[in-house]
């Protein structure tokens, strides 16, 4: 999604992420959209103001990526050097400016390396479209494209966050370490996504379940669910909610732990860890963040070991999208998905 990285460039981020009918579908959009980002922006400016004056997100991006891109040209010098673009959906640089970067570097061979590891419609899907859409005007050039299109239960990646979790618990008295509880914490969807088929809810259940296997199911956990907006049913139950609950229960120890997510941004630096933070300290509970991934030498081979396989793979004759990026939603009604699908099976 990418995050506006000063506070005035909030209002066009807003907008541009509720103009997006694959991740918020409204009626009239086109009209409602500028509407709802004028009336948020001012609560939300507060927001970013509050972690700093921006989102740090471009600036891990970017270093994951180079970084990435280093390791890249020792794994798989055949098709060394490599280069690392960002491509955001809703601020700076957005898709379309990184389109005309791509065509004026001339670059003839791309991979849309998708930095959420769950897939889902709303996000991965919806970057993908944005994609085809501008590779369908001829504004990148020729270019012969393979996706990565998702990766939550990589080896690297669980590793990465099942160290940052061992970190955080190490916060903790020895004695009561076990007892504390787990919350990992997702994006959520809303239902009618979940309901057409969206496999977003399973992946990142399957990268839960990877990280526990690493740890050992040494410690009670559960996924939750954060973010929603509006008033229509969302999958649950709300991070904050289990937060309450727990304490309820006289569950007073917890690790937050950012599963869908890997670099901070406002979903951590600011709900996580300054809203959720300040309800769990007055419910009376111990709470402590395993940090994002950020500058994880862990991760950031993992990303270099994800793609230097898919170039492996793709270099010996394999198709340039996975199986699963062919299949469309049970219920899904857009057509772009469908003609997006068939674009990158095609390599482009």
């Amino acid at each position: 999604m990418g995050g506006p990285s000063t506070v005035a460039e909030t209002h066009d981020f807003l907008k541009n992420l509720f103009l997006d009918g694959d991740l918020i579908p409204l009626p009239f959009q086109r009209f409602l959209a500028p509407v709802i980002a004028r009336r948020r922006t001012p609560q939300i400016e507060e927001q970013y103001a509050a972690i700093g004056g921006g989102s740090p997100i471009l600036q891990y991006t970017q270093l994951q990526g180079e970084g990435m891109a280093k390791l890249l040209d020792e794994l798989h010098p055949e098709t060394a050097p490599h280069k690392a673009y960002v491509a955001f959906r809703y601020a700076q640089p957005l898709t379309e400016a990184t389109a005309r970067q791509l065509k004026e570097d001339g670059v003839q061979r791309a991979v849309a390396f998708t930095q959420y590891p769950q897939y889902s419609c709303s996000t991965t899907g919806s970057s993908l479209n944005e994609l085809y859409r501008r590779g369908k005007a001829g504004e990148m050039g020729n270019i012969k494209w393979s996706v990565i299109d998702r990766w939550g239960t990589h080896p690297g990646f669980i590793e990465a966050v099942a160290q940052n979790i061992e970190a955080a618990l190490a916060k903790f008295p020895p004695e009561s370490r076990s007892d504390a509880v787990l919350l990992f914490s997702a994006h959520s969807l809303p239902m009618s996504v979940v309901n057409r088929g969206d496999p977003y809810i399973l992946e990142v259940s399957a990268s839960v379940a990877a990280v526990m296997q690493r740890l050992g199911y040494a410690n009670p956990y559960r996924l939750v669910w954060q973010s929603q907006v509006g008033p229509s049913a969302w999958m649950g139950p709300q991070t904050s909610d289990a937060l309450k609950g727990l304490a309820r229960l006289g569950k007073n120890r917890v690790v937050l732990v950012p599963i869908a997510f890997t670099s901070d941004h406002i979903e951590t630096l600011y709900e996580l860890d300054l809203e959720y933070g300040k309800e769990a300290k007055e419910l009376g509970m111990e709470v402590y963040r395993a940090e994002s991934l950020n500058d994880s030498p862990v991760f950031i081979r993992a990303l270099a070991d994800i793609a230097a396989e898919h170039l492996r793979c793709t270099g010996s004759g394999q198709s340039p999208a996975s199986v699963q990026l062919g299949l469309r939603c049970p219920g899904c009604t857009n057509a772009t998905c469908g003609h997006s699908k068939e674009w990158f099976a095609r390599g482009g």
